[in-house]
């Protein structure tokens, strides 16, 4: 059977299974609303115990990171990123789980070839560019403040 571009595209939109957009959007958007709560109420919570500003921002990104990978390592972030999509993907609980899940699934090779190599493989080039762009942008900053 041959086909065009044309019609090959209109085979694979008829036999792609439709997605609910309204649903998966409204489900991202409160649950990472509610990630996001969780964590104004755990730098609330610090700050309440009497850890400065800083201090709670700081125990705040630990726990919500901490609770990440725990929820990982039960394979309970995963459930939960299926019925949330992009919701899950607030910045540092997504980071959390990228660097867990890998380790998660490689356990079976031991601890240093299976979690110590593994753990990094989606977070480290995300990691090395960060630290990387920070290098370059703080030398470019450097050189324009002795301008």
């Amino acid at each position: 059977m041959k086909m065009n571009e044309a019609q090959y595209g209109a085979y694979v939109k008829a036999m792609s299974p439709k997605s609910p957009i309204f649903k998966d959007c409204l489900n991202a958007f409160w649950i990472g609303g509610l990630i996001c709560v969780l964590g104004q109420a755990l730098c609330n919570l610090y700050l309440y115990v009497g850890l400065d500003k800083e201090a709670a921002g700081c125990a705040t990104s630990m726990s919500l990171v901490t609770i990440s990978a725990i929820l990982t390592g039960f394979s309970l972030y995963d459930n939960i990123a299926k019925y949330a999509g992009a919701g899950t993907l607030v910045p540092i609980t997504g980071f959390a789980n990228a660097v867990a899940a890998p380790a998660v699934e490689f356990r079976s090779e031991g601890m240093i070839l299976g979690v110590g190599a593994k753990m990094f493989t989606i977070a480290g080039p995300v990691i090395v560019y960060g630290t990387v762009a920070s290098i370059v942008y703080g030398f470019i900053y450097w050189i324009v403040r002795m301008l």
